[in-house]
């Protein structure tokens, strides 16, 4: 059985059998709908972004144990307004509240009056702050810990804002919840007009739709499964189902609108017409689907939690996502038939943009040198910002500027001497006498960017040593000033390792950088496997591949702009700090490179049946049945009738994945905004300059060379300087 045979057995299959399809369907989803939302209960929680092994986590996990944690989890800070923090009244409503504040799960609470450290005041004496550090070493446990003593902080006619990294992770999650649902509410229902637009019938749009519905809810319960091999961080469950509906509505579109242009061609018999829809388009989804999933499984290289969850997460929800559109999808439309264009809505007739975009593509092909060139010129201009990229890990400065952890920062820096959250720990492992580790902390205190260094903790030969600063933690600063520690020999015998918000920094980053060559040598080797299995080319693969770079190259030139440099900072609600989060880009690049090979497969799978088509026409017309070289496809005008062909599909895809991710651009936290604008600049760029205009330039300057593999000799040029196209097993001529 080839191929094309077995997705057609597999569209008469869904269409015969489409009751219990569509039954089996509904019981999924009754099923998902309960046990799937058991996947909340079953994530491991916060976001994950360390590399469990770094030296700044391995340093965490000696302070979990015997020797401790130094630096504070929670820094509240009390603002009186116009009252002193020596007016008695003041001084006693604080002090009440914060002994009344329960104690379980908290191992130190320090204040003012606990400690007489004139720190803890400001220099206007109308602030104080009080530090908490919880008993545990888990994020989410600390979460949790701070959510129940927190309403006991409160003092009438006092300002309280919680701040530090374990108030910062909780005001995270908890406005990354809210925004992701409001990015639902409003996305949704411009999918729906999207849609109607798009298909001009309410049938018809409603067809992806409830395959989408079927992938969101169908999304919970892969993820619950998904958490029974490894661990998947709170932020997988926000983003990946999210996608995975918008992925399944864009299959949606492309296996509708081939099964209306199915129906047109001959609709006698509506089997046959569901089985040729998914012999073609459901080939195409199922390998555009695999690509997908190749490019979210290439997360899996990280060892962080939150990019190795996000991989299999996605991976997983994406083949679910092909799935429901090889079985749920030809069941529906057996059962829609003629009446798919039914309900229509009456919209204004507007002129086909597919003529548009032949024209177009005609246009770059008559200078296909000098169009490639200037188009590729062009996208490298606008990714060459991304060269001065300053990359970071999440902090508060993720938040809005109101938010309380932000707040809590700023008035630390600006009206105290010193930020208690500020602390960098090297942790000393080996025996040495008291004398030496003293002076390694004088000499650790001396590295510029320190602010003092002292011995606050030893248990048998580990040695904890706390160190000060006062630069922002994601400064380039702060990067050499972690460097430097590093380099700074510990006393002899024994070995120093250094935590804290700015050595995590450096881990991370150094994380990324090191595994993002393998990831895109994994995505690109698949990548290039699956597509010359789909199109028995070595050229094209390698075309893909360096066109998808090109766009993502001018989306993350403009993630620079936008994020680090502060344009349209404005227009999007957030204050820029002049850094990018490594992490999110890395996830823009999974997603945005999986959703062009999408696109790259949508077109070269109409050419591919354009060149078969004219060539079949061609054999038809001629009186002994042999094809005419000359009058065989003309390589530019299977090129420009693919690109008319797909036009429509990948234009709307690509305006159905922006709604999609539009909603994150709403967001209060930045990395949320990160995603939205990559994403949605990626999906524009690539549907448009590069599908529309660079794939046709290059496919015209490569000629027959596009289409060459080992063994095959490119077809010799015939009369006209056209060649004539190799066959496409299980094409079939145009019907009239």
């Amino acid at each position: 059985m080839t191929e094309q045979s077995m997705f057609a057995a597999l569209g008469r299959f869904a269409a015969r059998r489409r009751r219990w399809v569509v039954v089996a369907a509904v019981a999924f989803a009754a099923f998902a709908g309960v046990w799937g939302t058991g996947v909340f209960g079953s994530l491991t929680g916060g976001a994950g972004f360390d590399d469990p092994r770094s030296e700044s986590v391995a340093a965490d996990r000696v302070l979990a144990g015997p020797l401790g944690r130094h630096t504070p989890d929670v820094v509240v800070l009390y603002d009186t307004g116009a009252r002193s923090v020596d007016d008695p009244s003041v001084a006693s409503a604080i002090r009440t509240a914060v002994d009344a504040v329960p104690r379980t799960g908290i191992a130190e609470l320090r204040t003012f009056w606990s400690t007489g450290d004139p720190a803890f005041v400001s220099r206007d004496r109308h602030a104080t702050y009080v530090t908490v550090r919880f008993a545990s070493s888990v994020d989410q446990e600390r979460v949790k810990a701070l959510r129940k003593v927190e309403p006991a902080f409160a003092v009438p006619g006092t300002t309280v804002r919680f701040g530090g990294v374990t108030a910062m992770t909780e005001q995270v999650n908890a406005r990354a919840g809210r925004d992701i649902a409001r990015a639902e509410s409003v996305s949704m229902p411009l999918l729906v007009v999207l849609l109607v637009v798009v298909f001009g019938s309410l049938v018809a749009a409603s067809l992806p739709l409830a395959v989408g519905g079927l992938v969101a809810l169908g999304s919970f319960a892969v993820l619950r499964a998904v958490t029974a091999v490894t661990d998947v961080s709170t932020f997988a469950v926000n983003v990946v189902t999210i996608l995975g509906l918008g992925l399944a509505i864009d299959y949606g579109l492309l296996m509708v609108t081939r099964f209306r242009d199915e129906l047109r061609a001959d609709g006698s018999d509506l089997d046959a017409a569901v089985a040729r829809t998914v012999a073609t388009a459901g080939r195409t989804v199922a390998v555009s689907g695999l690509l997908v999933a190749v490019s979210f499984a290439g997360l899996t290289v990280f060892p962080s939690r939150f990019l190795g969850s996000m991989g299999y997460a996605g991976a997983a929800v994406v083949v679910f996502a092909v799935a429901g559109s090889l079985t749920l999808l030809p069941a529906l439309l057996r059962f829609a038939g003629h009446r798919v264009n039914a309900l229509r809505v009456p919209l204004p007739r507007l002129r086909n943009p597919g003529e548009r975009w032949y024209r177009t593509a005609h246009l770059v092909m008559r200078r296909p040198l000098l169009s490639t060139v200037g188009l590729v010129a062009v996208l490298l201009a606008l990714g060459a910002p991304f060269l001065g990229v300053n990359w970071a890990r999440p902090g508060d400065w993720v938040l809005p500027a109101d938010a309380d952890a932000r707040t809590v920062t700023r008035q630390l820096g600006d009206r105290f001497t010193a930020d208690p959250a500020k602390q960098i720990t090297a942790v000393v492992e080996g025996a040495a006498d008291r004398s030496a580790l003293d002076a390694y902390a004088r000499d650790l205190a001396r590295v510029p960017g320190v602010r003092g260094a002292a011995v606050t903790g030893i248990r048998g030969n580990q040695t904890r040593i706390s160190l000060g600063y006062g630069f922002d933690p994601m400064s380039r600063q702060a990067a050499r000033t972690v460097r430097d520690l590093r380099a700074m020999a510990p006393p002899p015998g024994t070995k120093a390792l250094f935590t804290g918000m700015p050595a995590s920094r450096v881990d991370i980053v150094h994380m990324i950088g090191a595994r993002v060559p393998w990831m895109l040598a994994f995505v690109a080797l698949v990548t290039f496997a699956v597509l010359f299995g789909a199109f028995g080319s070595v050229v094209l693969p390698v075309k893909a591949l360096l066109l998808n770079l090109l766009s993502l190259s001018a989306a993350f030139g403009a993630v620079k702009l936008v994020f680090q440099d502060g344009w349209f900072s404005g227009v999007l609600g957030f204050t820029p700090v002049g850094v990018v989060d490594a992490d999110f880009p890395v996830l823009i690049v999974a997603i945005a490179f999986g959703l062009a090979v999408d696109y790259e497969v949508f077109l070269l799978a109409r050419i591919r049946e354009e060149r078969a088509r004219a060539a079949t026409s061609s054999a038809a017309a001629a009186p002994d049945g042999a094809a005419d070289p000359a009058r065989a496809a003309d390589p530019a005008e299977a090129i420009a009738a693919a690109v008319r062909r797909t036009s429509t599909v990948i234009t709307g895809a690509a305006l159905l994945m922006v709604v999609v991710v539009a909603g994150f651009l709403a967001s209060g936290i930045v990395f949320m905004q990160v995603i939205g604008v990559g994403l949605m600049l990626a999906v524009v760029v690539d549907a448009t300059v590069v599908r529309g205009l660079l794939v046709p330039a290059v496919m015209r300057l490569l000629g027959e060379w596009a289409w060459w593999s080992p063994g095959r000799r490119p077809p010799r040029a015939a009369a006209g300087g056209r060649a004539a196209p190799p066959a496409v097993p299980g094409s079939r001529p145009a019907r009239p």
